[in-house]
């Protein structure tokens, strides 16, 4: 079952990419990871990378594309889960052609609806566990022993740069004029299925999961 989490930035979609692939096993297909991760490979696709980073130009969407199908070869297993990808129409498009060419359809877009304000109360809070990836807030979800991770012990915990109420405006600005309009694509297809982003963690996971065990 392939699925796309959209949303915008602090909605809590990797949080939830976590938990699918925790409990159902799917794969998580962030495009950042794989891009690093090609980046260092030193295979032909990794060059190809290296030399538009190199030049501080963006990856053409063909390259991201390229990369997710590679990932996508003998994949069998219980899903992929994309998450940062596509985020505008003409990506949306591609992803498309590209499932419909390796018989791996798209079963569902989770749209996560979050207040504006609400999110940036959470991204500005919002803190990682720089070894284990667990996600923490100062409010909502401290860490039990200050500076050190509930999971991992690990006392080194990161905030991003971007991660103020200014550049989440931003972010969110950027993400309206580029990636909104995928809610009526998807829509129009019959794919979208939206949750309520501000509930609980748990709440959220709930909403989830019946919508992936209705389709």
């Amino acid at each position: 079952m392939n699925i796309i989490l959209l949303g915008p930035p602090g909605a809590g979609k990797g949080t939830q990419a976590r938990k699918l692939v925790e409990k159902r096993g799917m794969v998580q297909l962030s495009t950042g990871d794989m891009l690093r991760a090609a980046r260092s490979s030193g295979t032909a696709m990794g060059k190809r990378v290296a030399e538009v980073m190199d030049r501080g130009e963006l990856v053409t969407d063909e390259i991201v594309i390229d990369l997710i199908e590679e990932r996508l070869e003998g994949e069998t297993g219980a899903g992929v889960i994309f998450d940062g990808f596509p985020r505008t129409l003409a990506q949306a498009d591609a992803l498309e052609e590209l499932l419909a060419r390796t018989g791996q359809p798209l079963k569902a877009v989770i749209e996560m609806r979050v207040d504006d304000e609400a999110l940036v109360r959470r991204v500005t809070g919002r803190y990682t566990c720089a070894d284990c990836g667990e996600v923490y807030h100062d409010e909502t979800r401290p860490t039990k022993t200050p500076g050190k991770c509930d999971v991992c012990g690990s006392t080194d915990l990161r905030r991003r740069e971007d991660d103020n109420a200014e550049s989440m405006r931003q972010r969110l600005m950027e993400y309206y004029k580029k990636t909104s309009p995928l809610i009526g694509y998807y829509h129009a297809k019959g794919l979208l299925h939206p949750v309520d982003g501000l509930g609980s963690v748990d709440e959220v996971e709930a909403a989830i999961t019946a919508i992936l065990d209705a389709v």
